[in-house]
């Protein structure tokens, strides 16, 4: 019988141990016994209800239903199908999935296995961020121990299922996080987004049925699998289940990973997880998930951290990566730094975001340094309101995003700005 563990950070809970990255500490804490028992006794349709029945959300970004996702994978036919995890985790703020593959590499390994057994997929590819040289090579092990005690390759625990898994590098563009210019960079492209339709379950890597999901997504499923839906459904809200790591960073006393169920308030995580501002000072705004989703004023943080609620407050969940800053932090060198990055990393394949983010960030500079005018805040809305939606992929919307956020709620430093020439904020960071 199963033992149901009530802790709300079961994909964490031993990551303090050494042993646990190793394939003999995994298996000796229960590892690889959900994969067995999804492939000795359950069918690939039964695997899949279970994890649309737990409501479990992709947890890199899009927060679309895994379980749906895997469905459209096709059944019929002789071609290969694939799976992809995207470990390209190059969202600022997101470092997660980089803990997830140094100290739980074969919990992920599982989970896909589970998923391939589920979408009959014959190999994955795990696209691993180009920095992540150290993961990299904890996964390189994690994965020829997988192979040497037979948990890939070969009719796997002797049901005649054979799935190999690959290792790939990648070279640090951000555009490659998004899931087909990621599929491009697999078969030896450029990184840049593919138009859909064709959507990867119909035409993804190398042309064969693919889904990609990521890290921390396929970390979950063995839990499910072993603990069952309802156990899953137990932590989080109705909407949002589960538990999610929230990566804290920026103006905290205790920045860091925290796994905690979905739906825990902004404030929660901020000054009782992260232990608040250091020196007494105030929270002045926070980025709730990665650069790329719109800042939430400190008036604002009492919102609980599920997509459903976020959408209400204009912004997103992202990737849990929360961003803190203190009441000394000028927005406009804020937007300076998140204009550069978006204008540095566009793939240039489409006119509006090519042009668009450099653009944002010229207008963006130009108001720190003192020339900007009155027009150039309606210009910096016109120019977002031109890039969002218009685009092959969502780049230009995560582009435009955060300064539309920034405009919402800090307009008055963009405006002071103007009327000084100059910075108000002598006490903020330095570009």
């Amino acid at each position: 019988m199963l033992t149901v563990p009530h802790t709300t950070n079961y994909l964490t809970e031993h990551f303090g141990d050494d042993a646990f990255t190793t394939l003999e500490g995994y298996r000796a804490r229960g590892g690889y016994e959900a994969a067995k028992k999804a492939i000795s006794e359950m069918s690939p349709a039964d695997v899949i209800e279970l994890v649309k029945d737990s409501g479990l959300q992709g947890r890199g970004g899009a927060g679309f239903s895994a379980g749906m996702k895997w469905s459209f994978m096709p059944t019929d036919g002789d071609q290969p199908s694939y799976l992809v995890c995207n470990a390209d985790e190059s969202e600022p703020g997101s470092y997660k999935d980089r803990i997830l593959l140094e100290r739980g590499g074969h919990q992920m390994l599982e989970g896909i296995l589970i998923a391939a057994w589920a979408t009959q997929a014959d190999t994955t590819f795990i696209y691993v961020r180009g920095e992540y040289a150290f993961p990299a090579d904890q996964l390189d092990r994690c994965v020829r121990e997988a192979y040497d005690a037979g948990l890939l390759g070969e009719n796997i625990f002797g049901k005649g299922f054979k799935h190999d898994v690959v290792v790939h590098r990648g070279a640090g563009a951000y555009i490659c996080g998004e899931e087909t210019g990621l599929l491009e960079s697999l078969e030896g492209k450029k990184g840049q987004p593919r138009k859909k339709p064709p959507f990867p379950a119909q035409f993804g890597a190398f042309g064969m049925p693919t889904t990609v999901n990521n890290v921390e997504t396929f970390s979950h499923v063995p839990h499910i699998v072993k603990n069952g839906a309802d156990w899953f459904k137990g932590f989080g809200t109705e909407k949002s289940p589960g538990t999610m790591i929230f990566g804290v960073s920026g103006h905290v006393v205790r920045p860091g990973l925290y796994e905690l169920p979905m739906g825990t308030p902004l404030d929660e995580i901020v000054f009782e997880h992260a232990q608040g501002v250091p020196e007494g000072r105030k929270v002045k705004g926070v980025i709730p998930g990665g650069m790329s989703m719109p800042i939430l004023p400190a008036g604002m943080l009492d919102v609980p951290m599920a997509n459903e609620s976020l959408r209400e407050r204009k912004t997103m969940l992202g990737t849990g990566g929360v961003m803190v800053m203190d009441e000394r932090t000028c927005m406009v060198r804020a937007a300076c730094v998140i204009t550069y990055f978006f204008r540095d990393e566009s793939c240039g394949q489409c006119t509006q975001c090519r042009e668009g983010t450099g653009w944002l960030n010229k207008i963006v500079e130009r108001i720190e340094r003192g020339a900007g005018s009155e027009g150039d805040i309606e210009l910096l809305l016109d120019v977002c309101g031109k890039m969002e939606a218009k685009t092959i992929c969502a780049f230009a919307d995560a582009a435009a995003w955060p300064v539309q956020g920034l405009l919402r709620h800090f307009r008055e430093d963009f405006e002071e700005h103007v009327r000084q020439k100059k910075c108000p904020f002598p006490e903020s960071f330095e570009l």
